[in-house]
């Protein structure tokens, strides 16, 4: 009895631990002895994560210990020359039946009602979407407006139809992927006042309603939603039209998000690879203290098996080269030879505003800018109560160059210094970051345009935005 009852647990448990992976077998027509693809989706990367090897007949297996995270998967023909979508969730052992002369018809499965749900949506949609583009064909064709009238009558009640098939199946198939997918594709609906408000209260509260709903149904914490097409899309949206433009905003967002996605690696992941690569370079001033703020709570000082050591390392220096110049906060000083090789410092300037200028003497498209600089300086901005400190940083010129340019250009009413190669590897040596870390120079001209207690104003713009800010804070225009 016990020898029966110990063969009954081994059993369970090899059947257990057999269940805990994956097992997807491929009939993919017309191909033989070649290799096929299983990849899915992560943002707009297309991760490879196994391959198979088909045989006479066909046939391949994909195979492995390891669950796959849920999600939209790829399944890509040889030589990488097309591929097409399944979905894998908690059932990971089917079987896909497919030939390339026929998979407009759709795919064959066995054993898998997640994706004949899905091959059945799939076909309904292409049904649903050549009836739309039909008409569009046909309202443009229109010659009358009453043929007009009757055509747009039709695509509203395709559009509804869509709709409705869309809803009837998130109720009828509650839980399963497919309908959680469809739930995260919606967008709230506006009606009433909502759709049409006429007054800044209404659109306001259309704003609001819009904002406050646009992730209902949809869980941080689903890994599988990284895995998608549309979720990034989703995302973009959200950041770009329904959140206030200021870092104060944007960092709450991602709190909110990243709260609930540590409850799952891959979205962790998905989410902070999104918002590094958005801030990591910014498009606006205020998004460095986005990143600083993601270097300092999600990277500092943690580890993650995704991340290598080359990635965490770009990641922490460009953090370090942000911290020192975020928007509103005290410049860095600096201190470097004028001409006559007198140690100038940035702090001495004392004025309304002071601009800060990184160029090299060798740089072309400085040669434009620095005499148009000195034309509004000269102009206007000297009686607006601004002074110029400009460091000329030394690449491939030489000192003399940098004399004769200041000279030629007559820059003489400028606070004129010298940053050369030598002074900048003595500040490394000494492990003290160099001027253009601390200002984070990427490209020459930088300009940076500062208030009387030397607090960063604006960074990184052109002649004529600065001009701008400067009326603005002189309250010249609104």
């Amino acid at each position: 009895m016990k020898k029966l009852l110990f063969s009954l647990l081994l059993f369970v448990s090899v059947s257990v631990l057999a269940q805990n992976g994956y097992e997807i077998r491929v009939t993919l027509k017309p191909f033989k002895k070649e290799y096929i693809y299983l990849g899915h989706y992560f943002g707009k990367s297309y991760p490879i994560v196994d391959s198979a090897l088909l045989d006479d007949n066909s046939q391949a297996i994909f195979r492995g210990n390891t669950p796959l995270n849920g999600g939209i998967y790829l399944l890509g023909f040889p030589n990488k020359s097309g591929f097409f979508e399944i979905l894998v969730d908690k059932d990971q052992r089917f079987s896909v039946i497919a030939d390339t002369a026929t998979l407009a018809k759709g795919v064959k499965f066995e054993n898998s009602k997640d994706n004949d749900l899905f091959n059945e949506y799939q076909q309904q949609m292409n049904n649903r979407g050549r009836q739309v583009s039909l008409l569009q064909q046909q309202l443009k064709d229109a010659k009358t407006k009453a043929d007009s009238t009757q055509i747009i009558a039709s695509l509203t009640k395709a559009d509804k139809d869509i709709t409705d098939f869309r809803e009837a199946l998130i109720k009828n198939n509650a839980g399963s992927l497919l309908s959680d997918l469809l739930v995260a594709m919606r967008e709230p609906v506006l009606t009433g006042a909502l759709k049409d408000p006429r007054t800044k209260e209404d659109s306001a509260a259309s704003y609001l309603y819009f904002k406050s709903h646009y992730w209902d149904g949809v869980n941080f914490f689903d890994g599988r939603m990284a895995y998608t097409t549309f979720f990034e899309d989703k995302l973009d949206k959200y950041f770009n039209q329904l959140i206030v433009p200021h870092p104060d905003s944007v960092i709450k967002e991602i709190d909110w998000m990243m709260g609930y996605a540590s409850a799952s690696a891959e979205m962790t992941r998905f989410l902070l690879v999104k918002f590094v690569n958005k801030y990591i370079y910014q498009k606006y001033m205020w998004e460095d203290a986005v990143f600083v703020h993601l270097f300092e709570k999600y990277f500092s000082n943690k580890e993650y098996s995704w991340l290598s050591e080359k990635g965490k390392k770009t990641i922490t220096d460009r953090a370090y080269s942000l911290m020192a110049n975020i928007m509103g906060t005290p410049a860095s000083d600096i201190i470097l030879p004028d001409s006559s090789a007198k140690m100038r410092a940035l702090y001495d300037l004392t004025s309304a505003f002071s601009l800060v200028v990184f160029w090299d003497p060798t740089c072309g498209h400085c040669k434009e800018v620095l005499p148009r600089l000195d034309s509004f300086y000269r102009e206007k901005w000297k009686g607006e109560g601004m002074k110029i400190y400009a460091v000329a940083r030394e690449t491939e010129g030489t000192r003399k160059d940098w004399l004769n340019f200041v000279n030629e250009k007559k820059l003489t009413e400028w606070t004129n210094v010298f940053y050369s190669k030598a002074d900048d590897k003595e500040r490394i040596d000494a492990g003290i970051p160099g001027y253009s870390q601390l200002y984070d120079v990427q490209s020459f001209p930088t300009l940076y345009l500062l208030d009387k207690d030397k607090r960063i104003i604006a960074k990184k713009l052109s002649v004529d935005q600065i001009d701008e800010i400067i009326d603005v804070k002189l309250g010249k225009k609104q």
